[in-house]
């Protein structure tokens, strides 16, 4: 689209319209303006989302009544495709309605949703008898309805963030423009800021939900995410007139790129039959259309060793909401006489060190770094996210000490048989591996977000993202199958490393395992990318 002759200069912007499909002016448009209503939506769909996800494992372990393995391996496969149908949401955000109806219509899928939570956990022929805590437990298991219908309700909130996913990042990191210095230095400032709003949803929702769940009831805890995100979509909605809207592209950037995969695929099986010098003849002759297309599909094909070897990572962090808030449950969590911290509510010291470093790392470690790299962002996104995962490393050994302390003291109290019984053990003892994997996720989460959205062409950034979240996505299915043959292996010769009664369980021998598996990804990740190849790189 050209831009319009009243709009010439530093004012065009090329390819973007606004609401009404008009050409936009830079100055009255976008930016941090427009960013912060994006943002908005984000801080509500991160507090929905995350008061649900949170302490999901122990709605299925209390009134849905599930053992701890399966529990643990369902919250794992619902993560997994709520973070893997970001790829069907790029898809048709980028070939189809773009980016700014496809946040619209994921919003709307996630009020369905939670309202859907609400009523499974609220109307009696939904809800699952309350005699599920009891003693007899096993004779009024909930029916195949109800278990059904709270599967769809929570699977309606996976597509809704599979649309939301791959459009909320990329589409508050449009209202920057790369092109524009200042702009393009705010929007790596920007990615920072996002997931500093993301963890402070979080945050709140960890500590208002979790709450609210245990303690006032489940329909109330799914109810007020449904509120919250009806309001969120409506200051959106009023942010509409400030958006910079990317105008989607007549040929499907997903088409074009599969045709590019043909043409390399082509050129490939070629090379093995023709002269070198006739295939560097025909490509230097050929269409300029084709070779651009080609260069595009090369550059994605580039992001698959990174995407691969940060898998390790993913698995590691889905423990925060399963083995993690199962641990947390079994400690003494008592603030005072009468308060109690909630085990979900734990998640909270990973999500209070993101919110703490990331303005010390936006604003002190980023300009002293930029003075001798001369880079925007201080140093390179695959340095920032190779840090992140030696943290995690870090932060699983430390796990797996915490565990065998926790083990040590139920045996030393005669408690091994005993798994309802609180351990004379305080729930801080869990708070460095909630810190040190909430550091990690500075470096590796946000590294990761910012590295997939510039790398992909530009009309695939909705892909960068999703390709981002389907790290998350492969990586929580790795730790389904994981614990699901684990726990199988081990149940042959007496406890599982899972057992229902977490103090004849062994979770410290998984944690020794996952920090091995990361010091193998490390060492992979950093083979690959020693000498990537940045598709741009900003200089001062």
């Amino acid at each position: 689209m050209d831009p319009d002759p009243l709009l010439a200069g530093s004012e065009a912007l090329i390819g973007v319209v606004d609401y009404r499909c008009r050409p936009v002016r830079r100055s009255s448009s976008g930016r941090w303006t427009a960013a912060l209503f994006v943002m908005g939506l984000e801080f509500a769909v991160r507090f929905a989302y995350y008061g649900v996800s949170s302490n999901l494992i122990t709605y299925l372990t209390g009134p849905l009544g599930q053992s701890t393995a399966a529990a643990a391996a369902a919250v794992n496969a619902w993560s997994g495709a709520a973070s893997m149908l970001p790829l069907l949401g790029a898809f048709v955000a980028d070939s189809f309605l773009g980016r700014y109806r496809t946040i619209v219509l994921a919003a709307l899928l996630y009020t369905a949703g939670y309202g859907m939570l609400a009523l499974s956990s609220t109307l009696p022929f939904l809800r699952p008898p309350k005699c599920m805590d009891s003693a007899n437990s096993s004779t009024c298991q909930p029916s195949p309805f109800q278990v059904g219908f709270f599967y769809v309700s929570l699977y309606l909130v996976a597509f809704a963030q599979g649309g939301d996913k791959s459009c909320g990042l990329a589409f508050g990191a449009d209202q920057f423009d790369q092109n524009e210095p200042k702009e393009c230095a705010s929007r790596g400032s920007f990615f920072n800021w996002w997931y500093f709003v993301t963890s402070t949803g979080m945050t709140v929702a960890f500590v208002i939900l979790s709450y609210v769940q245990d303690n006032v009831g489940w329909g109330l805890g799914f109810g007020i995410p449904t509120i919250i995100m009806s309001f969120a979509l409506v200051v959106f909605l009023l942010g509409t007139k400030t958006y910079r809207i990317y105008v989607v592209e007549q040929e499907s950037p997903f088409a074009r790129i599969g045709k590019a995969f043909v043409s390399l695929a082509r050129s490939w099986k070629a090379s093995l039959l023709r002269p070198r010098e006739d295939i560097e003849r025909q490509q230097h002759e050929g269409d300029e259309c084709e070779q651009s297309r080609m260069e595009e599909a090369k550059r994605v094909l580039r992001l698959f060793p990174i995407w691969a070897t940060s898998l390790v990572y993913a698995v590691t962090f889905a423990q925060l909401a399963t083995f993690f808030t199962k641990q947390g449950r079994t400690l003494d969590r008592s603030i005072t006489s009468s308060i109690q911290v909630p085990p979900a509510a734990l998640q909270s010291f990973g999500s209070l060190t993101i919110m703490a470093f990331v303005p010390i790392y936006d604003r002190f470690l980023v300009p002293l770094a930029r003075k001798f790299s001369k880079l925007h962002s201080g140093i390179t996104t695959l340095q920032r996210v190779g840090i992140g995962m030696a943290i995690s490393f870090i932060s699983m050994v430390v796990a797996a000490l915490v565990e065998m302390k926790r083990l040590q003291t139920a045996r030393d109290f005669g408690l091994i048989d005993e798994p309802n019984d609180t351990i004379p053990m305080s729930f801080w003892w869990l708070v460095p591996q909630y810190m040190l994997i909430g550091l990690a996720d500075v470096f590796t989460v946000v590294g990761l977000q910012e590295f997939f959205y510039d790398q992909v062409p530009d009309g695939l950034r909705s892909l960068g993202i999703a390709l981002y979240m389907s790290i998350l996505g492969i990586g929580s299915f790795i730790s389904s199958v994981l614990i699901f043959v684990i726990d199988e292996m081990t149940s042959k010769n007496g406890d599982s490393w899972f057992s229902n009664n977490l103090n004849r369980a062994h979770l410290d021998y998984f944690y020794l395992l996952l920090a091995g598996l990361g010091v193998l990804e490390l060492c992979l990740f950093l083979y690959f990318t020693r000498n990537y190849d940045y598709k741009k790189k900003i200089v001062f």
